[in-house]
């Protein structure tokens, strides 16, 4: 009996340590204006998009939904206007691991809308395989397609007065690793069948997605567009839905006990968005509302730069 009382109470400070720490909530408390402002959520059918979409027309914003699966963006977009109200929601087709279909998107959106005052590059996945132009899948989609995306549309961000871009990221950022010379070799940045040879390429790119926004900011002086990488948090999502049978038994207990509510995962989006002032902090690292320090790796200006460089040239863009 006495073992099981410590076990128990093991645990019990365990989960409360875990909830106060790696699993900790935050809230959004912005009141920016967005009536009148356009907004584009990639993968904002489901999980965290969905839910920023959600906050957003609430608010009073247009909301574009630009993901791959009309079905799953109508039914999303019938929540939205049923939830909030608004019927200031649409869907445009968007397809990261496509970089053709990407400048589709843009090229249609700059032709069909007359402003852009916030993109959020949302989308990302855990998974194996690649993409149409042959980069490893998640370099692809959660780096490269989110890189092109944004320098397409930048001119159009530079019209509307206090633009922001906002791209998620994640901690596991700090265990990834930028090998230019797998990128060049292999067209990735991490290649292998295992699932912890995926994830590795997982948070290589989320190391990207920091880089992009460390080096963004610094191109965007003296713009009116100021640029934030997310940590959301672990939230129960979809972003998983590519990994084995075993791994999803081990992890949905987890996941159902620990992690948060794609509504708790997308405050520190929201607040990207919504909280004034912030624009100083451009090109910086937010997780649970509020500026984080990152790694050294991940403001490494040379680094930064070079990704940079090499990412124009694979997009086709010098």
């Amino acid at each position: 009996m006495f073992y099981l009382v410590i076990g128990v109470g093991f645990i019990g400070i365990l989960y409360v340590t875990l909830v106060n720490t790696l699993f900790r909530r935050s809230k959004c408390t912005g009141g920016r204006e967005m009536n009148g402002k356009t907004v584009i959520i990639t993968g904002g059918n489901t999980g965290i998009g969905k839910a920023t979409a959600m906050g957003l027309a609430g608010r009073g914003a247009r909301v574009i939904l630009a993901c791959r699966n009309q079905q799953k963006a109508e039914a999303a977009i019938s929540d939205i206007k049923k939830v909030t109200g608004s019927t200031d929601v649409e869907y445009m087709q968007l397809d990261l691991s496509s970089l053709k279909l990407v400048r589709s998107f843009a090229e249609t959106f700059l032709k069909k809308e007359s402003r852009l005052d916030v993109l959020i590059n949302n989308a990302g996945l855990v998974a194996d395989g690649r993409t149409e132009d042959g980069f490893g899948i998640e370099f692809g989609v959660n780096h490269l397609g989110h890189f092109l995306l944004t320098c397409l549309l930048l001119d159009r961000l530079k019209e509307s007065p206090g633009a922001r871009v906002i791209t998620l990221s994640s901690m596991a950022y700090q265990w990834g690793e930028i090998d230019f010379d797998a990128l060049v070799t292999s067209k990735d940045l991490g290649s292998g069948r295992y699932s912890w040879q995926f994830f590795q390429a997982y948070c290589n790119s989320k190391l990207c997605n920091v880089l992009f926004t460390h080096e963004l900011a610094k191109r965007l002086k003296g713009t009116n567009v100021t640029c934030y990488t997310v940590h959301p948090g672990i939230v129960k999502t979809e972003l998983s839905r590519h990994v084995s049978l075993w791994q999803k038994v081990f992890i949905e207990p987890i996941a159902q006990l620990l992690f948060l509510d794609p509504m708790t995962g997308a405050q520190t989006t929201l607040h990207c968005v919504l909280q004034e002032g912030i624009e100083p902090l451009s090109g910086r690292y937010f997780s649970c509302c509020a500026v984080e320090e990152v790694s050294a790796k991940a403001r490494d200006n040379s680094v930064a730069k070079k990704l940079w460089d090499v990412s124009e040239h694979l997009c086709g863009l010098s």
